[in-house]
């Protein structure tokens, strides 16, 4: 087991099996030493998916804890291209899409549930740049959609 996958399951966390593309695409693509991950959501094999708009159906923090469930799937992702999380030189960046009503403005903190987990996962490499915007809608009624663009070893 990869020293980041002892530190996940230290932290109580384990990788899910990386979940399917909804269409004709890519989970992830690596070039050179960079991978972009496609945009995941908090989906969770054999549970139904948490939906619903953040403001209106869900809290900031049950949000959150959607950002990084799927911030466990984006891991999950990468571990399918590059075979060991230990080989993740620096997570670059971070773009999180809030599913939400107009009127709520806390997208930074829905998306900290991502971030958070990445920085305690990865230390200084985990830090990352990141923009959390809020959407009218993302696939599926997901509270959150997230993409990831990683450095890795060659």
């Amino acid at each position: 087991m990869s020293q980041a996958e002892e530190r996940l399951r230290q932290m109580g966390l384990e990788l899910p099996t990386p979940p399917s593309p909804a269409g004709s695409y890519v989970p992830a693509m690596r070039t050179g030493n960079l991978v972009f991950l496609s945009a995941a959501g908090p989906r969770v094999p054999d549970q139904p998916m948490v939906v619903g708009k953040v403001g209106r159906d869900l809290t900031a923090e049950q949000a959150q804890e959607a950002a990084k469930t799927t911030a466990l799937n984006l891991l999950a992702n990468l571990k399918a291209v590059i075979g060991d999380l230990d080989k993740v030189s620096h997570i670059v960046k971070v773009f999180g899409m809030v599913n939400c009503t107009p009127e709520f403005v806390d997208h930074p903190k829905v998306i900290n549930g991502c971030s958070d987990l990445l920085v305690e996962l990865f230390g200084e490499k985990g830090r990352h740049a990141r923009a959390a915007v809020g959407v009218a809608s993302v696939p599926f009624g997901s509270p959150v959609s997230i993409d990831m663009v990683v450095e890795v070893e060659e």
